[in-house]
């Protein structure tokens, strides 16, 4: 319909997508020079630094191997052999029978969830396989956006990621008490895991400390809410804790890993997402014991929330703004906002609509995610903004952090069963997520691919022409 197409294009900013403005290499190109080592050199620490930034993003490795091809394709290093680890980057460029191959190697030493950052290597990707941008121009641009500053303050971080808690707290049928308490609570994690971070505290450690800190007011809150007549549950303070802290961890690219062929990756990224998650564990198991000591009250799982159909507008305005915030508190682009907003209103959508035909909630996560792959893969095009952006923003709100802290409280109550139940169905369900973001890309890259990429290939060995003179015309024999 015009008027939904026109509203979504004013919704998303109507822009062509990447994939549709990039076709085959410019004609004619005029790649480097392969016998000037120096110019060599200069094109492959340009391709690797940007997959740096890309592996850092959390994007997979076929992702990653990709970016890093297409810069060196498009200065002449066509034939190259690219191998990307979880911490590392290796290139080696052929330069034909004559020559020596050259090679390069970079180190990833950080992991950043900068998506303006990753926004712009994009565009920058765009803007040299276009424009044919010199090597040096090409290095020069991206210094200065890797060296450029958060688009928005510290303080407009730590709200996204508080705004988030609120959000997941509503989600799961928390009420504004239950909301609040998660805000200010998810704010002091925040600062104070970002004052802990400067004195080089592992992050393990640091989550840890921010599930201890999610646990401590719910535990004060259970104990005051009798006294006080206040009817709250405040397992969901500890649930939406559990979401923010898992949120920020690459389970994404670790299950796009392992299904697209990078085992090695897959498995450290995995590793270190089951020891971040042991560290939340750790941290909320430590609180809830010193709150039996001191004779406090625990916070039991009470009731299953409901997801009826009839709280789906409060579910669905609950997701898109779970979703937002996520994005805003890893400085997406404000362009990418609402984008973010409606993968989570659709992945919302979808997970309790397939919950109410009677699925389970790993079927049903794996379905709200292939729509989340798929629907806010397009959306990102039309923002230009990446797909993972939107992708990961879109699957936050259905993390499952009530069903860690089920299982952790079964267990921590010698109900080893339903705790171990609960526990494999967390996982079950993060898997679940990641892999229906996998398929909705797939299926979003291959439906929607443009024609003329059908026809060329999405990436080829780039053209060189010689233009021969033109020779002159002989003036007429004078008659």
């Amino acid at each position: 319909m015009p008027v939904v197409s026109q509203a979504v294009g004013l919704l998303v900013a109507d822009r062509p997508a990447t994939a549709d403005t990039i076709v085959a290499a410019p004609s004619p190109l005029q790649p480097i020079d392969l016998t000037d080592d120096a110019r060599v050199a200069e094109v492959l620490d340009l391709a690797v630094r940007v997959g740096e930034v890309v592996l850092a993003s959390g994007t997979g490795v076929i992702d990653t191997t990709t970016q890093v091809r297409f810069i060196a394709a498009t200065y002449g290093l066509s034939r190259c052999n690219i191998d990307v680890t979880y911490d590392a980057i290796r290139i080696w460029a052929d330069r034909g029978p004559l020559l020596p191959p050259a090679s390069t190697m970079r180190i990833v030493h950080y992991r950043s969830l900068d998506f303006t950052r990753l926004a712009a290597v994009d565009r920058l990707t765009r803007r040299i396989r276009n424009e044919v941008v010199p090597p040096e121009d090409a290095r020069a641009a991206l210094d200065a956006i890797t060296s450029a500053p958060h688009p928005y303050h510290r303080w407009t971080a730590t709200f996204g990621w508080s705004l988030l808690a609120a959000a997941i707290a509503a989600l799961l049928g928390g009420g504004i008490v239950v909301a609040a308490v998660s805000f200010g609570t998810t704010l002091a994690i925040d600062r104070v895991n970002r004052v802990l971070n400067r004195y080089g505290l592992p992050f393990f450690f640091q989550h840890m400390v921010g599930g201890a800190i999610a646990a401590t007011p719910a535990v004060v809150l259970a104990t005051l809410a009798g006294p006080l007549g206040i009817e709250v549950d405040p397992a969901l303070i500890i649930a939406a804790g559990i979401t923010v802290l898992l949120s920020g961890l690459q389970l994404v690219g670790a299950v796009q890993d392992g299904i697209t062929g990078a085992p090695i990756t897959s498995t450290a990224r995995m590793l270190e997402v089951m020891m971040m998650t042991g560290g939340i564990i750790a941290g909320i198991a430590l609180a809830l014991r010193i709150g039996w000591l001191l004779d406090a009250t625990v916070p039991p799982i009470l009731v299953t929330p409901s997801n009826d159909i009839i709280d789906l507008p409060v579910q669905i305005v609950a997701g898109a703004v779970a979703a937002l915030a996520f994005a805003l508190a890893c400085y997406a682009e404000k362009r990418a906002l609402a984008a973010a907003a409606g993968s989570g209103a659709a992945g919302t959508i979808c997970y309790l609509l397939v919950q109410q035909i009677g699925f389970g909630p790993v079927l049903s996560s794996g379905v709200a995610a292939s729509v989340i792959g798929m629907a806010g893969g397009l959306m990102a095009r039309r923002a230009l903004t990446p797909p993972l952006v939107v992708a990961v923003a879109g699957i936050t709100p259905l993390l499952p952090g009530l069903k860690l802290y089920r299982g952790l409280y079964a267990v921590l109550n010698d109900e080893l069963v339903l705790g171990a139940n609960q526990l494999l169905l967390a996982f079950g369900v993060g898997c679940a997520l990641a892999a229906g973001v996998t398929l909705g890309e797939w299926f979003d890259r291959t439906v929607r691919r443009p024609r003329i990429l059908r026809r060329f290939g999405s990436l080829r060995r780039p053209i060189v022409r010689r233009i021969r003179p033109s020779r002159r015309r002989r003036p007429p024999p004078i008659q």
